[in-house]
């Protein structure tokens, strides 16, 4: 187990399309997801496609370049099609082999792998056309157990890695007022994340860290799974897509955003458990749209430098996202990191 802070980049859009992180293959079709893309392209020419986007969107020198600018981890998003057995009589394609190659690569440079289920309890289809998005996600949380247990099984006591969340992005229902948003009931939320911990420490021991997201409900989760009773468990925080309420044209304004997300973790924190961010970028919301390019980097720098901050008093902190095919400046690490010295990070 790692001592310090994780300091890692999300793999996004490798193992699964993400429109934001590569457009072009939904551009050339018209299409706005990846199950529309199926259907448009049948599914040979859709295998095509996904083989030669893996092979080539994320390889040996990504994790090269990862541990080069001070990154010391990678957290990788893993559909529940991952094993041969889940993809059979399916058109989406395994990628076992992929998660293979990419922990080798990891434990070759001292590098820590989390793996993410990406399965959104909760959470409606269709809403990933935004950065950080989800994909598209419909299993039982039965699958969703077995598949987290086989996951476990496969990579129990390998040195890169570090531990499995058991979902991705979730949505809570939660009372606002008179009124109950839509989500999965809290009890039911708590309920599957015991047993992901039970699934995966069958298999795995008590090393690997068990992460559970907190789907922006910071204090839903006070007194849960206790470390007088679990071992090595953590919540996550998502705070990629900042607050819209914040006018961040100015350098107060986006203090202003660099506290609320300080207090954030706080709330989260106060329940008990250790809590990390798993997505972050440098996005900032409510910019003044004749502000220069140079205004919005400086801004962009100064919310970045604060951010870091904060979440490297977090077990562990991963930026959204390693690479896109456009260079996007708040969400490319090669871009929205390159001017921070290896030691900032650190």
């Amino acid at each position: 187990m790692a001592h310090g802070t994780l300091r890692g980049v999300n793999l996004t859009g490798w193992l699964t399309f993400e429109p934001w992180v590569t457009p072009e293959p939904f551009a050339r079709t018209g299409c706005v997801d990846e199950a529309q893309l199926i259907k448009a392209l049948g599914v040979e020419a859709y295998h095509n496609l996904v083989k030669a986007h893996r092979s080539s969107f994320i390889q040996s020198s990504d994790f090269v370049s990862i541990a080069a600018r001070g990154f010391n981890a990678a957290r990788i998003s893993v559909p529940w099609y991952v094993f041969d057995e889940e993809a059979a009589d399916t058109p989406y394609v395994s990628c076992i082999a992929e998660l293979d190659k990419a922990l080798e690569w990891a434990e070759e440079l001292g590098l820590h792998v989390i793996f993410v289920l990406a399965v959104n309890p909760g959470l409606p289809d269709g809403l990933d056309d935004q950065p950080g998005g989800a994909p598209r996600t419909r299993i039982s949380g039965e699958k969703s157990l077995s598949i987290l247990h086989k996951l476990a099984l496969h990579y129990a006591h390998r040195s890169g890695f570090y531990g499995i969340e058991v979902a991705d992005e979730v949505k809570p229902r939660v009372r606002k007022g008179f009124k109950l948003t839509d989500g999965i009931p809290g009890h039911l939320l708590r309920n599957y994340y015991r047993r992901a911990y039970e699934a995966i420490r069958s298999v795995a021991g008590e090393e690997p860290v068990v992460i559970l997201p907190d789907g922006g409900w910071p204090q839903g989760f006070r007194r849960f799974m206790s470390q007088q009773s679990y071992q090595n468990v953590w919540l996550d925080a998502h705070l990629d897509k900042p607050c819209e309420g914040i006018d961040c044209s100015g350098p107060r304004g986006v203090q202003q955003l660099i506290d609320k997300n300080e207090a954030y973790l706080k709330t989260s924190a106060s329940g008990g458990l250790p809590v990390m961010v798993g997505k972050w970028s440098a996005s900032l919301p409510n910019i003044n749209g004749a502000m220069t390019a140079e205004g919005r980097i400086a801004l962009e720098r100064i919310y970045t430098s604060g951010q870091l901050k904060v979440y490297n008093t977090c077990p562990a902190w991963f930026f959204q996202t390693w690479k896109t095919s456009a260079f996007l400046a708040a969400w490319d690490a090669r871009v929205a990191l390159a001017t921070f010295e290896r030691g900032m990070l650190e």
